[in-house]
């Protein structure tokens, strides 16, 4: 926070082990000249592969499936009722980055219509490789689609992005997966629209707060397949975290030039990575799982 930053009046590096720094006020920070570092893209391969997961998880209806299997039971038309099969369903991306591309990626051979909005269009030969539909903004996005991965990084401009209004706007029965930060979506407002039917499912592993407690109504609302913060942190990804996290300590104390993109603030402004992916000068300005 802007006030432990002004307190610690020898800070010069505040590194993530990993991905994500809306942990750090960016711009106190900036202020101060203080380097924010995070091992960027250490785990966008684990976070996609977990989307692609769930969004099969949620489809598919494998959780309560699963359970009756677990309890000793044998009903298949409770389990299938809600079943789906991908193939032919339109599965966007709430921005195409590393992670986005990704998931991207790893759906289309599902043979699904793939979507995306980012605030920077992809170039054309990657949209034609992918087969992919630009859309400008969400809002124009989320009423195409029957699958929604999010992946954007959470800033003054994502901030409760899916509120009532947008989730109203979507198509009856879809479904959300959202790896990237709980805040991006309105806590209630989606535990509402799975209730009435307007959402099909929601699923992820980001929470607000983390951990959240016993009674946060996501544990329990309906049709969800929600998991704790795990989506990056497999064992594959910890060994890339511990690698980038030394590279990033061994060039800060040698004086050398930390990789561009790992750095998000260097120099009092926004660098690198942190300058492709992130906003500044409104506020503390939150970071993503979605680079």
């Amino acid at each position: 926070t802007a006030e432990r930053i002004a307190k610690a009046k020898n800070l010069k590096l505040a590194l993530t082990a990993g991905i994500g720094s809306d942990h750090v006020d960016l711009d106190a920070a900036i202020a101060r000249g203080i380097t924010v570092a995070e091992v960027t893209f250490c785990n966008s391969i684990s976070v996609a592969e977990h989307a692609v997961m769930q969004i099969l998880a949620l489809v598919r209806n494998f959780v309560p499936s699963h359970q009756w299997a677990a309890d000793g039971g044998w009903n298949i038309a409770d389990c299938v009722e809600r079943g789906y099969d991908v193939e032919g369903m339109d599965v966007g991306v709430i921005a195409a980055g590393r992670i986005g591309q990704a998931v991207l990626r790893r759906m289309a051979p599902f043979d699904v219509n793939l979507h995306y909005t980012d605030t920077r269009r992809l170039p054309e030969n990657v949209e034609k490789e992918l087969g992919v539909t630009y859309h400008p903004d969400a809002a124009s996005l989320v009423r195409a689609i029957d699958v929604v991965s999010i992946h954007a990084p959470l800033h003054p401009q994502t901030y409760h992005l899916f509120d009532e209004k947008l989730l109203a706007s979507m198509r009856r029965g879809s479904y959300i997966v959202n790896t990237a930060r709980a805040e991006i979506c309105v806590r209630d407002a989606v535990v509402a629209a799975l209730k009435s039917g307007q959402l099909a499912g929601y699923a992820g592993d980001v929470w607000y707060p983390q951990p959240p407690p016993k009674d946060h109504p996501w544990r329990t609302m309906p049709n969800n397949a929600m998991t704790p913060h795990i989506s990056g942190t497999t064992l594959s990804a910890q060994a890339r975290y511990a690698a980038g996290t030394r590279e990033i300590l061994e060039d800060f104390f040698a004086g050398t030039p930390i990789r561009d993109e790992y750095l998000i603030v260097a120099g009092g402004a926004l660098a690198g990575t942190g300058a492709a992916s992130y906003t500044a000068g409104g506020g503390s300005s939150p970071g993503s799982s979605g680079k």
